[in-house]
């Protein structure tokens, strides 16, 4: 057996460490046809469009049918954007393949797709039959046009709705002026490279670079900016400093991220995430990044702040740029504050990516209005404890304890009787509606709803095992009393 057949017969264990790649349906390639011949066989509105994207890409297309559809017509009567349209009114026939690059045919028959198929192979020319997978040696995915930056996505012809769907997602995330920003870094790449030597300087200033694709529009004097700024690169001796992103990951759902939390994750070194941060947020971030697991969880063994806040330090000034991706929004209870102040001391720059905080999501998931003008005219969240895990001691307990105030209490867990204790206390009825809502916007998300006078119980019935989220008000009334699980008419909200 010779070696080109071992290696076909090899078949390693998915999963592998050795496996760099999975599997490929079809092999994604970005094809140049400009001044080249095309040949479509057909007159009907599928293969204008066709067509029309062969003569995008700067082809010479050749149409072969004896009519055209009137969409047809009107698309070869204006000037092409790049190429050109030949037609000739007649069928194709196996002299038609001669010169040409690829062909496309929306074949009437099986027949016929079979016969078109067949002649485009004999002539050694690739061959799609529009809707006909069982002929065509490739298929035409769902475009992002940004040209010169092009995406396309394909589902090998299972499920050209499912890539048209993520093709809807791809398109929020990418701005229409990345196309200009995409045209500018052709013309200026020349220059650039010519001002740095590959390494260091050079990515750092294509990671500025990309920074700015994502803002506004380039103007006339972008480009001498972008090469003045290179030029300063070049001179430069310093050794250059990274960067620091605080990113709020939200409370789970990876759709529940911003565009701005995606695109960091995405231009990241480095990635410190929190425990609570889910496997489906980290799927998003840039493949090459390092990730580095910092937990930190109420009654489990976890980094100590001072040593995040150093290895942030360490790796910025090493000229990473490190995201420090935090559960729900980073400035509510994500100790953001500390890890600012200390990196501003050290002169490194470092910006924030808000994210839905846990309450919010918790109030989507349940349905429930936090400033229902009939219940409440404020909202506040409150921790549920200290760094000794006991309740803080300098709580406004009775400002809290206000009927017409909705409260939401994190890490209140394990002092959940002391806060039901707290607020009776001062004056607060002890049928007041309460929820308890652990894994919210995740797998598991499950709450139970009862009174004041029986959270502690209730919090036993849910376990402590999960992080949960403690609501006293008004607001809450409604749901269904002493029940655990996902209320019924709430279903539909679960991830």
């Amino acid at each position: 057996m010779n070696i080109r057949s071992l290696q076909r017969n090899s078949n390693p264990r998915p999963g592998a460490s050795d496996q760099r790649l999975a599997a490929l349906a079809t092999l994604p390639v970005f094809y140049k046809l400009y001044g080249r011949t095309a040949l479509v066989a057909g007159g009907s509105d599928a293969a204008a469009w066709k067509a029309e994207l062969l003569a995008a890409a700067g082809a010479e297309v050749h149409v072969f049918a004896e009519q055209l559809d009137p969409a047809f017509l009107s698309l070869i009567a204006r000037p092409s954007v790049s190429g050109a349209f030949v037609w000739h009114q007649r069928p194709w026939s196996g002299d038609s393949f001669k010169g040409m690059q690829i062909a496309i045919c929306d074949a009437a028959t099986e027949g016929e797709a079979q016969a078109f198929s067949c002649a485009a192979r004999a002539a050694g020319v690739a061959v799609n039959v529009i809707d006909k997978p069982a002929w065509c040696d490739f298929q035409f995915g769902s475009i992002v046009n940004r040209s010169p930056a092009v995406i396309a996505i394909s589902t090998d012809g299972a499920a050209p709705i499912l890539g048209q769907a993520i093709r809807r997602r791809i398109e929020t995330l990418i701005p229409p002026s990345l196309a200009k920003w995409a045209q500018l870094a052709h013309t200026i790449r020349g220059a650039v490279n010519e001002r740095l030597a590959p390494g260091g300087a050079r990515r750092a200033f294509w990671e500025g670079f990309v920074d700015r694709a994502f803002g506004a529009e380039p103007t006339g004097g972008t480009a001498r900016q972008l090469l003045a700024g290179a030029d300063a690169l070049g001179r430069s001796t310093s050794h250059r400093t990274g960067r620091v992103t605080l990113v709020g990951a939200g409370p789970g759902d990876p759709e529940l991220l911003t565009l701005k939390a995606v695109r960091a994750l995405q231009a990241a070194d480095v990635i410190l995430f929190d425990d609570l941060v889910s496997a489906d947020v980290l799927e998003l971030a840039r493949r090459e990044a390092k990730r580095m697991l910092v937990g930190k969880r109420g009654g489990r063994e976890s980094c100590r702040q001072d040593d995040i806040n150093a290895t942030m330090i360490k790796l910025a000034k090493a000229g990473k740029h490190v995201v420090r991706l935090k559960g729900g929004d980073p400035m509510i209870f994500g100790r953001a504050g500390e890890e600012i102040a200390r990196l501003q001391d050290e002169g490194i720059a470092v910006s924030v990516v808000p994210g839905i905080t846990a309450a919010l999501a918790m109030a989507a998931q349940l349905g429930v209005s936090l400033t229902h003008r009939d219940h409440a005219q404020s909202v506040r969240f409150v921790t549920g404890h200290s760094r000794n895990g006991e309740l803080p001691a300098d709580l406004d307990w009775a400002g809290i304890a206000d009927a017409r105030t909705t409260t939401v209490f994190y890490m209140g867990g394990r002092t959940a009787g002391a806060i039901a204790t707290r607020l009776t206390e001062k004056g607060m009825d002890p049928s007041m509606p309460v929820v308890i809502s652990r894994s919210v916007a995740r797998k598991g998300f499950v709450c139970w709803t009862g009174t004041l006078r029986d959270l502690a119980r209730g919090m036993a019935i849910v376990g402590y095992d999960e992080p949960v989220l403690i609501g006293v008000g008004p607001v809450f009334a409604g749901l269904n009393e002493g029940q655990i699980g996902v209320p019924s008419r709430l279903a539909s909200l679960t991830p």
